[in-house]
């Protein structure tokens, strides 16, 4: 399970860069992987080849990186931000500094992070 260990201190590798890395090592056919952040409650999963799927009370959206109000449906890339009602008491709205497409399925895959935005996250490669 992949969580997104490619930032940190050394050469940034691509998400298929470390599940081929982690494909070869392990001799397994495919990673899976998990999106999510600790101001979430819910999390999306992705069963190998980069495409995530959210729980139905998990809204992503992709909106364009200079203009929080403009909205792409799908094919374009944008800025991730995600909705999340699984809290009955409050709702997590996170707009992300990743960068994601929207797939016509319900699925979203994550292509990287915006250019100087802070690294985040627990799996930090180390050196």
């Amino acid at each position: 399970m992949e969580t997104g260990g490619m930032k940190g201190r050394r050469e940034e590798w691509t998400r298929e860069e470390v599940h081929a890395y982690l494909k070869e090592r392990l001799g397994v056919q495919a990673v899976h992987a998990e999106y999510g952040m600790t101001e979430l409650l819910s999390q999306a999963y992705s069963l190998g080849k980069g495409l995530f799927r959210r729980p139905a009370w998990m809204k992503v959206l992709v909106r364009d990186e200079n203009d929080p109000f403009q909205l792409y449906d799908r094919k374009a890339a944008g800025v991730i931000n995600v909705v999340d009602l699984a809290n009955i008491y409050s709702c997590a709205f996170i707009a992300t500094d990743d960068i994601g497409r929207l797939h016509a399925d319900g699925a979203f895959e994550v292509l990287g992070r915006l250019d100087n935005s802070a690294l985040r996250g627990c799996s930090l490669m180390v050196s």
